[in-house]
């Protein structure tokens, strides 16, 4: 489902190489499959340090942000259900429409656009 979710997010997004892959250091981000995608990409992988959530601090916090706005409030009828209202929230609200101090009160995908366009190559 990760290796799924990684080659999704290429297909769709078109990462620059030298893209920094953060994790924790579950199996499924260390195996032998997900990092040869990473190196046929040319990303560079990232593991927290062993049982050190701060290494992590940007997914905890969305992760503590999408329970709060999201999951808290919700009944989910099943999982089909549920992966719909996070995608909605994620790609619809979250990236499109919810602005972020940390970005400088410009959504997710405001901020992206900004950094692709001072992006030389």
């Amino acid at each position: 489902m990760v290796l799924a979710a990684l080659q999704r997010a290429i297909r769709n997004r078109r990462p620059y190489a030298g893209l920094i892959v953060h994790s924790d250091r579950g199996v499924q981000y260390a195996c032998k499959d997900f990092r040869k995608v990473l190196k046929k990409h040319s990303f560079i992988q990232s593991m927290s340090r062993k049982g050190d959530c701060w290494d992590n601090a940007v997914a905890e916090s969305f992760f503590g942000i999408l329970k709060t706005e999201l999951v808290h409030h919700e009944r989910f009828r099943g999982p089909q259900d549920t992966l719909r209202a996070i995608f909605e929230y994620i790609e619809i609200f979250y990236n499109q429409k919810r602005k972020h101090s940390t970005l400088g009160y410009k959504t997710p995908a405001q901020f992206e656009q900004i950094m692709k366009s001072a992006v030389c190559f």
